[in-house]
């Protein structure tokens, strides 16, 4: 049973797909940016005990002045966001039990988490070693090879991956380090970093949410304001113990 539950939100990338001058995860998402958001989700859960922030260096202060007293640190992103992962996960490893801490890896480019999703993902994290949030896939997903359609699987088998993704330390920790052995692998998805390098280890799934919406592209963003507008306004944050 994990005793210890800590949240790490991902803002150590670039957003160069989004297009914008700074990291998406600095730009601002009705009057507050997208870590705030995220920082603020899981500051309001109940079940999460210290939250971890990654951030490019450059960017520590401006991160620092916006939700310093809500997180434990903020420490550095890497080149890849597995690296990212990893340099978390050291850092909770250095100071908890692996084998008591439950952590939840989330992308801050997911700024519309739910309370809901986030307290089953700390529910699960007391009987599994791996959680993945995901949804069923409302369209039909065509497997294509070299332009032509190779395969397409059942419908009913698909689902979209979201985060939070949940793991025991001590699980997570073991399988991205074998992973960063492996020169042939480049992992986007810690679900996928289970699956691959501890075969034996379950990867289950909690709902996610139509609405844990993934800010790529400007489109997004106002998607994401839409949908916000639609909300109750949130609970106030707490400051980390």
């Amino acid at each position: 049973m994990a005793k210890r539950m800590v949240a790490v939100v991902l803002g150590g990338g670039t957003g160069t797909r989004f297009g914008a001058a700074l990291p998406k995860q600095l730009l601002v998402l009705n009057g507050r940016t997208l870590i705030e958001h995220c920082v603020a989700a899981f500051s309001a859960a109940p079940g999460i005990d210290e939250i971890l922030l990654v951030m490019p260096p450059a960017y520590h202060d401006e991160a620092k002045r916006l939700v310093g007293n809500q997180v434990s640190a903020i420490i550095e992103g890497g080149t890849a966001r597995s690296d990212s992962v990893r340099n978390a996960l050291a850092h909770i490893g250095a100071r908890h039990d692996p084998a008591g801490t439950g952590v939840l890896i989330h992308d801050a480019a997911r700024p519309l988490v739910t309370q809901r999703i986030i307290a089953d993902c700390v529910r699960a994290l007391q009987e599994h070693d791996a959680i993945g949030t995901a949804v069923p896939t409302s369209d039909t997903i065509l497997q294509v090879a070299n332009g032509v359609i190779a395969h397409v699987p059942p419908r009913e088998t698909q689902y979209r991956a979201q985060t939070p993704q949940c793991f025991r330390l001590e699980v997570i920790a073991k399988a991205h380090a074998l992973a960063a052995a492996d020169p042939d692998f480049t992992p986007t998805d810690d679900c996928g970093v289970v699956l691959r390098y501890l075969p034996d280890t379950p990867v289950h799934v909690v709902p996610g949410s139509e609405d844990n919406i993934k800010v790529t592209y400007p489109s997004d963003l106002e998607v994401a304001s839409a949908l916000l507008r639609t909300r109750q306004p949130p609970p106030a944050p707490r400051a980390v113990q």
